[in-house]
């Protein structure tokens, strides 16, 4: 990023505190070894456990996506988000921000996609799980809810699918809570997790950074509050269509390309 001359002082601070907090660090976390450093792998399978036994909650977040423009300057666009989930088929997700505005239903038989700002819906047919539903959204839809492979029955077999290395970075503040920072890379993207220390060991925050792109673009995820114990109707997760809304369909993606459903 490109900084006028009043910002030069504060970038060379900020870079010499980085030094300095990087130095303090332990060696076996500044080398980033290729290797699965225990503690990190524990406790986020400690995270995982937790999360896959819960049977309801909901989660608000505040959502940042990295763009890299043609001249190499970088925008951030926010979005913030609210999911409700009770386990094991039903999901409510509302993201309003500067690139989409869209709801997602999902009663355990249908998925409902539906943008207020013009008032269309999708429906289609889903499986019966929360895990099947969103494989199926992004394979066959492109559509990914927020946050979805935190959401998943065992996130830990999601999340480590292709990693290459693991390692505890420390202890960190998130929210003004104490949280274990973790850092994984894979090969086609680095990304970091913050999980709350002690007996409820939610993620706190989430980085990926795409490492191979020009600007190294991120994504960030900070959840601003969690509900364990929320009163969770069954109409929330069913779809009503406002009488102005226009029903669309969804494109489809196949081997071939795309197809209307």
């Amino acid at each position: 990023m490109r900084c006028g001359r009043r910002f030069t002082s504060l970038f060379c601070l900020m870079t010499v505190l980085a030094l300095i907090v990087m130095t303090g660090l332990p060696a076996h976390s500044r080398a980033q070894s290729a290797a699965v450093e225990p503690r990190a792998d524990q406790l986020l399978r400690k995270m995982s456990d937790y999360l896959g036994g819960l049977q309801q909650f909901t989660v608000q977040t505040e959502n940042t996506l990295d763009v890299v423009l043609r001249s190499g300057e970088k925008i951030q666009f926010n979005s913030p988000a609210e999911l409700s989930i009770r386990r094991p088929n039903k999901l409510r997700a509302h993201r309003e921000g500067d690139i989409v505005n869209q709801e997602i239903y999902y009663d355990g038989k249908t998925l409902t996609l539906y943008n207020p700002d013009n008032k269309y819906y999708a429906t289609v047919d889903a499986p019966p799980t929360i895990d099947a539903m969103i494989d199926f959204a992004r394979a066959a839809l492109d559509v990914f809810a927020p946050g979805g492979d935190l959401i998943y029955k065992n996130p830990y077999d999601i999340l480590t699918e292709d990693v290459i290395s693991v390692f505890y970075v420390g202890m960190s503040v998130v929210g003004g809570i104490k949280c274990h920072h973790l850092a994984f890379r894979d090969n086609e993207v680095d990304w970091q997790i913050w999980i709350e220390e002690g007996d409820k060991p939610l993620p706190k925050k989430f980085i990926v950074t795409t490492k191979w792109m020009t600007g190294a673009p991120q994504f960030t995820v900070t959840i601003r509050s969690w509900n364990l114990s929320p009163n969770l109707t069954e109409d929330m997760f069913t779809f009503v269509a406002p009488k102005d809304a226009q029903q669309i369909d969804f494109i489809r993606l196949t081997s071939g390309g795309m197809s209307q459903r």
